[in-house]
């Protein structure tokens, strides 16, 4: 983290904010229409491989489509072993994973708790935890007797601009830069 020096709050006037939050605005602006600009060139790239893009997607697709189809329907040639690599590409036979599905929760935990009630607490998700916004409407009395701690309720320096989809692409970077090894922090 970079560390700023502090001044006596006397130091510091208005006129001193107001220079430096307009030096920030144009920083911003600065910085949104260079993000503007890479988003415009992205898109111009984008369209411009996008028809061949579609084309080779489109090709191994039906290569593909080929390939399954042929392995199908020759599955004597994948008996042992059931499957094998060619070209880095994995063909053959595997057995499927399989998926549950069922259309209403509550009908198959009523089924469940019916036909096989000593199994209950194993195939049935029974979850308990507190409701932040119902315990955000208790007294600081009650949340203490309960535990519960109530954060960041204080003064807090605000440096904020009004977030626009180009605004919220630069702080996307701009955390992501912040990540990137060597970074300063």
């Amino acid at each position: 983290m970079i560390a700023f020096p502090s001044r006596p709050a006397t130091e510091t006037s208005l006129a001193e904010i107001d220079t430096l939050a307009k030096r920030y605005a144009k920083a911003r602006e600065t910085l949104s229409k260079r993000v503007g600009e890479l988003e415009a060139e992205v898109a111009a790239l984008q369209r411009k491989h996008m028809a061949g893009i579609k084309e080779a997607a489109a090709n191994a697709a039906t290569i593909g489509a080929e390939l399954r189809n042929t392995v199908e329907a020759a599955p004597h040639l994948f008996e042992k072993p059931k499957t094998f690599t060619l070209h880095g590409i994995t063909v053959g036979f595997r057995k499927g994973a399989g998926k549950l599905n069922w259309e209403d929760d509550a009908k198959v935990v009523a089924l469940i708790r019916k036909h096989l009630p000593d199994q209950a607490d194993l195939l049935v998700i029974v979850e308990e935890k507190p409701s932040a916004d119902a315990l955000k409407n208790l007294d600081a009395r009650d949340l203490a007797k309960l535990g519960v701690r109530m954060e960041g309720t204080g003064e807090m320096v605000v440096v904020k601009s009004a977030d626009t989809a180009v605004d919220k692409l630069v702080a996307k970077i701009l955390k992501e830069g912040a990540q990137a090894p060597g970074s300063v922090e």
